[in-house]
């Protein structure tokens, strides 16, 4: 009887260890992807440069806070603000005057997220980089033991999430977002200044995406190539979700990070980099209208 208690009791470690760390990855997948999504839906532009915001943003929180020696709050804050100056500086001078060419769009930020990275290969070398966590120590959850910057990611997540629907959903900016990315023509009959919502919105992604970045920096070690996966990840979020839909994003970022979990714990953390690819694989086959995405859509 102890060795089947002993046993029951190690499924449900992993089942709980399955829903712990599966929220950790969704909740950084869904700050990454709801961000590309709102360009998505807004500018109708696949920013390539969406994943260097997030090694930016982690890079940023470590030069503040390790090389500059500042506290990490403040090393948070300026991390966000010169990522989210940056994608407006970036809006403005390179995507701006591209507007309705897809294939310079993608061409254009391609070139940024690579020059990006060669910018931080020249300055901080190869070599990963650690970051000193905001919250030290762990945290028990019925028998789990969890670092507690990884559950700090779960809950700064969902406050953003919560706060970014109220955001659009209740206050005139957000209504001024839906509205450009339902019907342009119709948002500027009525004074909606569009250039300045795309602007806005450019920095807001950047800002999640860095956010995402910062929060994950002492999680995992800064790399001048970690932009490219999250990316990848962010974009099949996208996808599967449905283009322009923040509801399908965190649907999707649910599927793909518990799926990519399972996969781990139950194979290997080695495979569980394919998931990504194959869930992609099969959304562009069998739905590629994503999840919540309209299959009239052109």
């Amino acid at each position: 009887m102890m060795g089947q208690s002993g046993k029951v009791g190690e499924f449900e470690k992993v089942v709980l260890e399955i829903l712990i760390y599966g929220g950790v990855a969704s909740a950084i997948y869904a700050m990454l992807a709801i961000g590309l999504t709102l360009i998505v839906g807004l500018a109708r532009v696949f920013n390539m440069a969406h994943g260097a915001f997030y090694m930016l943003g982690a890079y940023g929180v470590f030069t503040v806070s390790v090389t500059l020696k500042l506290p990490l709050f403040v090393a948070f804050v300026l991390s966000l603000l010169v990522v989210a100056l940056i994608a407006l500086l970036i809006e403005r001078v390179c995507l701006r005057p591209l507007k309705g060419s897809l294939e310079g769009t993608l061409f254009m930020t391609l070139i940024l997220a690579l020059l990006f990275e060669e910018i931080i290969q020249l300055t901080y070398g190869p070599t990963p980089r650690a970051t000193p966590a905001f919250i030290g120590g762990r945290i028990v959850l019925a028998g789990v033991s969890v670092p507690a910057q990884r559950m700090l990611v779960v809950v700064v997540a969902l406050i953003t999430i919560l706060g970014l629907w109220v955001f659009i959903s209740k206050t005139k900016i957000g209504g001024a977002i839906l509205s450009v990315s339902q019907d342009p023509e119709a948002a500027s009959l009525v004074g909606v200044n569009s250039k300045i919502i795309i602007m806005f919105v450019n920095g807001l992604a950047a800002s999640l995406a860095a956010l995402a970045g910062i929060l994950v920096a002492p999680v995992l070690s800064s790399s001048p190539t970690m932009w490219l996966l999250p990316l990848i990840k962010a974009f099949t979020i996208v996808i599967l979700g449905g283009l322009g839909s923040v509801g399908g994003s965190i649907l999707a970022a649910l599927i793909v990070g518990y799926s990519e979990t399972i996969v781990a714990f139950v194979i290997s953390p080695r495979v569980s980099e394919l998931v990504t690819l194959v869930i992609l694989f099969l959304v562009i086959i069998l739905r590629p209208s994503g999840l919540m995405g309209s299959k009239t859509e052109a």
